[in-house]
């Protein structure tokens, strides 16, 4: 169907919430101009064409556009149906006034006949007052008559499907098997008190066996069916059964199959408000699902045909066209062309009701047409907009808007109109579509006058070539001569220096600043040589980062300008230094002199372990400085590495008074004099005695302490002592007895061994 050559015609209810299942059109052209100086009366469908019949006796060929291409006078008086062969070269044509013509379209083969009665319906048979006469062709190309039907009244309906005859008449609806020539069933009409010529029966073949019946405001869906043979006796072949039969609640004025749904056209009335009687209201076309007993309303669409005031139930029918799923509202004045909505109309209702969201993703599903689905989405966008939901809209612009530059750039300029730069400056293409670079300057701006931290966030996620990078510089330059130490602008400078590969001056604001991405920006961009006269300002930002980056980089910085440049800052020497030993204690070997005194004043815990992993390290000053600051441990140890052992016992005895630790030194030295002078210092002292009498056992004899021992003299914890020596003695029996058993046992095995091998032949060679 055109939409250019059709009218869209009103339905009832335009502001429902549910979607229509059809939608409706005008059929126009030629047709309006037939109707308004005549008036339709029946009209039939074919796949290539349509024909109208008139209250005036014409004929008309319609294309499906409704324009004229042929045109027949047949009758003074009004056509009663047409009947058209499957393949649309043979019409037949009955009226009023008894006349009856088949003929062929486009050959002069034709016939006609005249009755002395209005003939209504007519199909390669004819049907008239008050037989159904059957006309078929025999071997000699002659016609022969044959009676179906007759004494019951008006025929007033007949329809053909293979070779199956339906016909209605004022008793009810008759069915007739051409094949067997034999009637299988009369269906009875139920609403007997309705006029027949006011309300027709509405006959309509869904397939070569199924009948649909409408008469009055009943429905009734029939099936033909083979009888079994056990069932045949005298009986016809075939059975009708009726699958579904319910009451409508509106005159039937025309059926139609759709799947397995029917399409109803039904005529109105209704009761006025401001009087009793009734009145003619609009026709409504329903589609129902038939049920065994009832059925489902599953649309209903009140059709505004023109003068429906003035017509009753017969004025109206249904036709339809199988081929296309078209569906034809014939009055006298109006032919209405219904069709099944496709997506397309879906989209378009969904836009009427405001739903963009369902109308894009309906769009995005069955994407057919790139314009169509701009224009909806533009829809959406505007009414997102309008509402003042601009958030939203501007994240439909990434779906909607696409690659189409034109589009975006239009878009960007409405929200700076608005107000609402902002809203969709995170939705802008950044990738292989970019937009001019004054938009993203126009943005950026608008964010610098009174959202820094907006502004910092864009410039970390938009490539820098997406705008001019000196000119966003300058801005944020000529911002900073208002606000100096603003850190947000400050580190977007940064960033941007670093895009500009102006690394020195990032660096120097990032340092400023102590911002964490100093070391990276150094590591990523080999900065090295920009940072030998900034170690100081490093470290005092980070110390552990900065100690590992110049350790790490040894050959880009030396241990020598490190040193150099940390000189009049000993803290951050030594810990630069501490780590270089750490790591290699041969490196730094010039500095050890140095770190002694950097380990005295800052770090004394590490002192001693340095002292004892240093090999290079000067021992006098080293015991200079330790001597100085009192630091017994480490003197200790310094006079023991000096081979002055007596006078470091003697300290660990005088000075630290720790007996334990006399005693772990005497055994590391094993050197008797320091026994010696160690029993001598502690004889006079108990609690020594006693550790002396605990720990000396395996190294000195013990009874050589005990007899030295004063008489009377009080030792803490003595009979334990005593017991430890004795236990520690016969620990000592019992290990040399242990190893005595095992070298005779060793010793034995060994003897016979050799025994074994001397007793041995010995192979002479006789030469």
């Amino acid at each position: 169907i055109s939409q250019g050559n059709k009218q869209e015609i009103d339905m009832l209810e335009e502001d429902s919430e549910e979607e229509p299942k059809l939608k409706y059109e005008r059929l126009a052209n030629g047709v309006t101009e037939i109707l308004q100086k005549d008036a339709a009366s029946c009209m039939t469908v074919h796949d290539k064409f349509l024909a109208l019949g008139t209250h005036f006796g014409k004929v008309f060929l319609l294309d499906i556009q409704g324009n004229l291409t042929q045109k027949f006078d047949i009758s003074p008086v009004k056509i009663n149906q047409i009947s058209l062969d499957e393949s649309g070269e043979h019409m037949g044509i009955c009226s009023e006034d008894g006349k009856v013509q088949v003929f062929g379209l486009y050959t002069r083969e034709g016939f006609h006949e005249n009755f002395d009665c209005p003939v209504k319906v007519s199909k390669f048979f004819l049907c008239c007052l008050p037989k159904l006469l059957l006309y078929e062709k025999n071997w000699l190309n002659r016609w022969k008559t044959s009676t179906l039907h007759e004494g019951e009244g008006t025929i007033t309906n007949v329809q053909w499907r293979a070779n199956l005859i339906a016909w209605a008449n004022n008793m009810g609806v008759k069915i007739y098997d051409i094949s067997t020539k034999q009637r299988i069933t009369n269906v009875l009409r139920d609403n007997v008190s309705l006029r027949p010529d006011m309300y027709p029966c509405s006959l309509c073949w869904k397939d070569n066996s199924t009948l649909i019946i409408g008469w009055g405001s009943s429905i009734k869906i029939c099936v033909v069916k083979e009888r079994g043979h056990a069932e045949l006796r005298d009986l016809p072949s075939r059975y009708v059964e009726i699958v579904s039969a319910f009451e409508t609640e509106f005159f039937i004025s025309g059926l139609a199959p759709l799947a397995d749904q029917l399409v109803t056209l039904y005529f109105v009335k209704e009761n006025s408000d401001h009087m009793e009687e009734e009145f003619r209201a609009r026709p409504c076309l329903d589609i129902i699902q038939p049920l065994p007993e009832g059925y489902e309303e599953i649309s209903s669409d009140a059709l505004t045909v023109r003068n429906f005031q003035e017509n009753e139930c017969r004025d109206y029918r249904l036709e339809h066209s199988e081929g296309e799923s078209l569906y034809y509202i014939i009055s006298p004045k109006d032919i209405v062309v219904a069709k099944e909505r496709d997506q397309d109309d879906h989209i378009d209702w969904l836009l009427d009701k405001k739903k963009y969201e369902e109308a894009l993703m309906a769009a995005e599903i069955s994407f057919k047409n790139i314009k169509r689905h701009e224009k909806i989405g533009m829809a959406y966008i505007n009414h997102l907009v309008e509402k003042g939901d601009y958030d939203t809209a501007a994240r439909k612009c990434q779906k909607v808007l696409g690659k189409n530059m034109e589009l975006w750039e239009n878009e960007v300029y409405r929200f700076k109109t608005i107000g609402q730069l902002k809203a969709i400056s995170q939705y802008l293409p950044r990738g292989d579509l970019r937009l001019r670079p004054a938009i993203y300057e126009m943005i950026l701006h608008e964010f610098l006058k009174s959202d820094y931290e907006g502004f910092a966030t864009l410039i970390r996620e938009w490539p820098g070539e997406l705008y001019n990078n000196m000119t966003i510089v300058q801005a944020v330059t000529d911002h900073l001569k208002k606000d100096p130490t603003n850190s947000t602008l400050l580190t977007t400078l940064a960033e941007l220096y670093t895009y500009d590969q102006r690394y020195d001056r990032a660096l120097e604001i990032y340092l400023r600043l102590r911002h964490k991405d100093v070391y990276q920006l150094i590591h990523k961009h080999d900065l090295f040589s920009s940072i030998e006269d900034k170690i100081v300002l490093l470290m005092d930002f980070d110390k552990e980062k900065a100690v590992d980056m110049l350790l790490d980089n040894e050959d880009k910085i030396s241990i020598d300008r490190v040193v150099e440049e940390l000189r009049d800052r000993p803290e951050l020497l030594h810990i630069y230094l501490h780590k270089l030993f750490k790591r290699d204690h041969h490196k730094g070997q010039r500095y050890h002199e140095r770190q002694i005194g950097l380990y005295a004043e800052y770090d004394r815990p590490n002192l001693l372990p340095f002292l004892r992993d240093s090999i290079h390290c000067p021992l006098e000053k080293a015991l200079e400085i330790c001597q100085e600051r009192n630091f017994v441990e480490e003197t200790v140890f310094l006079l023991s590495r000096m081979g002055n052992c007596r006078r470091a016992l003697q300290m660990i005895m005088e000075e630290l008074e720790d007996v334990d630790k006399a005693i772990e030194f005497a055994k590391e030295q094993d050197d008797a004099e320091l026994w010696e002078d160690l029993i001598s210092y502690s004889i006079d002292k108990p609690p020594f005695i006693t550790g002396l009498l605990n720990n000396i056992g395996t190294h000195v004899d013990p009874i050589l302490l005990i007899h030295r021992i004063k008489e009377g003299m009080e030792i803490p914890n003595l009979r334990d002592s005593l017991v430890k020596i004795l236990q520690d003695y016969n620990l000592q029996i019992l290990l040399r007895e242990g190893c005595k058993k095992i070298l005779v046992a060793d010793s034995l095995s060994l003897l016979q061994k050799m025994q074994r091998t001397q007793m041995r032949g010995v192979r002479v060679d006789g030469g």
